[in-house]
């Protein structure tokens, strides 16, 4: 950034390119830890198809209105952005890695879960993919297993169960495409899902055991969490773009007519339909008006709502995880809005379930807009932004304080900070 307004706080700015909408929201970290927001654009998006760039000079031309309002509401010029992907191609594997330890006496320090952590990246993938995230799950020192941090502790070998998120090389290079013909660099690139996370989830759910379910509009994106950690993720290629071609082919209206029908008039439950309004729409080019069953529309959006369902309980059950999700299921992005969609999900799915917003980490006095389920991807950029950005202040500030002539020494150093900002941070870790 060119100018920050408080130069002693880390000012970052994300970019959420959906497939509805192009976000561009900044931000810093205020005294008390929260996140205040000076700046937010958001346009319609029209190159992207469900999670993927399609037309890169629609979106080029999206993202640059989106950062134009966003830099005139902050009053920052940005040159960097942190940018979310996502898509049905994003893919979820597990692995497991061994390092034998040739002085077992030692203690286990970061360089050896940093090494175990690099090998993850030798994986031999399909061709043009590319590892998006390693998230490590549990550690074993010899006998001793599910261990959380084995650092300090000793033995001869250190093993460890990672999830490794992949995705296409195309895709994310797309997204950077897009992003610099606008003029900006890609600071790093973060799978959505985990951003929504971010923002909506609170470190109880996480511990008990949850399904964050983001229902965008052009890909439903799945993320399990059970004691802390990321079990489990899975893109569904439907969403609410899909729901609004139901409407469209069954009550045979425009598509920007059916968008407004479930908007406005739009349930998840046909049953919780009291009275049966008829809604009416002008006809096409002077025709006759259309009359429409609200009860008809709420089932074509229950019916479409139930095969996104089936598909993330299918997802829950895969993942292992189906009898240990104690604090249930939480619904956000856009999709969420639908009227009584967490009542579907708790008779349909059997868990409990509640509306995600992105308001965990926002400092008071954020608006109305910023609270909506829609903004739970962008928010949840803006949050791993800064920390990130706080992550490469304090790797600067102790490698300028502490005099290290010694290159081997100065290595481990890295790679301390590199598993820091990787495993405890949980920040992405980009190779594009």
């Amino acid at each position: 950034m060119n100018t920050e307004p408080n130069p002693n706080k880390t000012l970052a700015v994300a970019l959420d390119i959906g497939t509805t909408k192009v976000c561009a929201i900044a931000g810093r970290r205020n005294e008390y830890d929260k996140i205040e927001v000076l700046g937010v654009g958001t346009v319609l998006s029209e190159g992207v198809s469900r999670g993927v760039v399609s037309n890169i000079n629609k979106t080029v031309k999206a993202i640059k209105e989106a950062i134009d309002i966003a830099q005139k509401n902050s009053k920052v010029t940005f040159d960097k952005v942190h940018v979310g992907i996502a898509g049905q191609h994003i893919k979820s594997i597990h692995h497991h890695g061994l390092l034998v330890r040739h002085e077992p006496e030692e203690e286990i320090d970061e360089d050896d879960v940093s090494k175990l952590i690099s090998d993850m990246h030798k994986l031999v993938l399909p061709p043009g993919d590319k590892i998006l995230h390693v998230f490590p799950q549990e550690f074993t020192v010899d006998d001793e297993s599910k261990i959380v941090d084995p650092i300090g502790m000793s033995g001869v070998r250190l093993e460890a169960n990672f999830h490794i998120i992949t995705g296409q090389i195309g895709a994310s290079r797309d997204i950077i495409r897009c992003v610099e013909k606008v003029g900006l660099e890609v600071a790093d690139i973060t799978l959505e899902p985990i951003a929504s996370s971010k923002a909506v989830l609170c470190q109880e759910e996480k511990d008990a055991g949850v399904a964050l379910v983001d229902i965008g509009g052009g890909t439903t994106d799945i993320t399990i969490f059970k004691d802390g950690i990321i079990r489990h993720t899975s893109v569904i290629p439907f969403g609410g773009n899909v729901i609004t071609n139901d409407i469209k082919e069954g009550c045979m209206v425009m598509q920007e007519q059916a968008e407004k029908l479930k908007v406005k008039f739009g349930s998840a439950l046909s049953e919780e339909v009291i009275n049966n309004r008829i809604i009416t729409i002008p006809g096409f080019k002077g025709r006759d008006f259309k009359e429409i069953s609200e009860v008809n529309l709420a089932k074509i959006i229950e019916a479409r709502l139930e095969e996104i369902f089936d598909y993330v309980l299918w997802e829950i059950k895969r993942s292992g995880y189906e009898e240990k999700l104690i604090a249930g299921i939480v619904l956000t992005g856009g999709g969420s809005l639908l009227k009584n969609i967490d009542k579907l999900s708790d008779y349909y799915t059997g868990l409990p379930t509640r509306i995600g917003k992105p308001i965990e980490h926002l400092a008071h006095g954020y608006t109305s807009q910023l609270a909506s389920p829609i903004y739970s991807t962008a928010v949840g950029l803006l949050s791993i932004a800064i920390n990130n950005l706080e992550i490469e202040k304090l790797d600067s500030r102790e490698v300028m304080d502490i005099d290290i002539d010694d290159k081997e020494e100065k290595g481990l150093l890295d790679k301390f900070f590199t598993y820091t900002k990787d495993f405890f941070a949980a920040t992405p870790d980009s190779e594009f």
